[in-house]
């Protein structure tokens, strides 16, 4: 039995999940059943990326079909796309980057959002703008942990889901920062899992992504 969701829009994204997968859906018929699977593994928080033309469709069926699910959007780029998303049932928004357009627009549209940065300029640049919650990306190629663990002294008051190559192998050292309250990644759909629709197997990997532990 999955543990009972947070309410929206007032709970955190960074609160709703240590890992929370990164999906992207080709197929819109594969959306209920993978999310179904994750959920079962115990990862209810699903981000799918706009990346594909099936994507606000698929957002669209897991919101309607999966009611255990926290469905979100990923990959959000433009004030159209955050409309279209929390049309279609998406209940956080993630972002790569910012303007002040589209972070206007996620901030009108109801729903948590996390923007995403990659420097400290534009961490302070958030904070200015009263955005404390973020996403770190691309982590790995970022800085990883190295850059966290400097940021967190002087900017304290910022948090972040650090997203990019991040995996079972580190995502126990970025969890244990201060300054991390989830991590995104793939590793639990894999890409031969995914094509042949082996929901079992990634039930299994979701199982072991929930349940990985925060190192030190």
């Amino acid at each position: 039995m999955t543990s009972p969701l947070p309410s929206l829009p007032a709970a955190s994204v960074l609160d709703l999940a240590p890992v929370v997968p990164v999906v992207v859906i080709e197929v819109a018929a594969d959306a209920v059943p993978l999310a179904r699977a994750l959920v079962a593994g115990g990862l209810s928080a699903i981000e799918v990326t706009l990346r594909t033309p099936a994507a606000l469709d698929a957002i669209r069926a897991v919101a309607a079909e999966v009611p255990d699910a926290m469905v979100g959007a990923g990959t959000v780029l433009t004030p159209q796309q955050v409309t279209d998303s929390v049309a279609a049932g998406a209940r956080f928004l993630v972002s790569p980057g910012w303007t002040d357009a589209l972070l206007e627009s996620m901030r009108a549209s109801g729903v948590p959002f996390l923007p995403g940065v990659s420097t400290t300029s534009e961490v302070v640049a958030l904070l200015e703008r009263g955005v404390r919650e973020m996403k770190f990306f691309p982590a790995q190629a970022a800085g990883g942990t190295a850059y966290l663990k400097c940021l967190a002294g002087p900017l304290p008051q910022a948090r972040f889901c650090p997203t990019g190559g991040i995996g079972p192998h580190n995502a126990p050292e970025y969890l244990s920062l201060p300054n991390v309250g989830c991590v995104g990644g793939t590793w639990m759909l894999p890409a031969d899992a995914v094509a042949a629709r082996d929901w079992g197997r990634i039930e299994t990997l979701a199982r072991e992504a929930a349940g990985l532990r925060r190192s030190g």
